[in-house]
């Protein structure tokens, strides 16, 4: 009888790890497809940065997903941030939040700059990044801002804004 009334709970939070595994991988698989300037980096072999600030869903998880792998020549550091601005240079930048609010701040903060922006499940268009994680069929997925990554200075691959479920182009 127990383990009948735990197996939903079980159930739920395989299902959500599996969700951040799928989402962890996503966050550096994305990065082949996407040209940054090359101001955006340091050096000319300096890492893509992939910063999360707000809530960390992913744990270990993500340090175990990126680690090995390089997008172009360049390895991929993780860092967990309180805060953001424009004087890091995150290539790539997970906000942990599903407040629409407090995303629209940690979006203006890096507005413009040449950061691959990437929101959980945000509704509000004002909130959402260039990329927004969205479950469609019990299955991660994502909507693309072409607009805002043109304003960013990112060129994002047609065969990624293929695979969207969403696309907000270019104007």
């Amino acid at each position: 009888m127990l383990s009948v009334l735990l197996s939903p709970v079980v159930s739920r939070a395989e299902d959500a790890s599996l969700e951040y595994a799928v989402k962890a991988t996503f966050l550096y698989k994305l990065g082949p497809f996407v040209t940054w300037p090359a101001h955006a980096f340091e050096t000319p072999t300096g890492p893509v940065n992939l910063c999360v600030v707000g809530r960390d869903s992913f744990g270990a998880t993500l340090d175990q997903a990126v680690a090995g792998q390089v997008i172009g020549t360049r390895s991929i550091a993780v860092w967990r941030l309180a805060a953001v601005d424009r004087g890091r240079a995150c290539h790539i930048l997970y906000v942990g939040t599903n407040d629409p609010r407090l995303a629209a701040e940690v979006l203006d903060a890096v507005g413009g700059t040449p950061t691959l922006t990437v929101t959980d499940g945000i509704r509000d268009a004002r909130a959402k990044g260039v990329v927004n994680f969205v479950i469609v069929a019990s299955r991660v997925r994502f909507e693309i801002d072409d607009h805002a990554a043109a304003q960013g200075g990112l060129e994002i691959s047609s065969k990624v804004l293929s695979l969207a479920v969403a696309v907000r182009p270019r104007s």
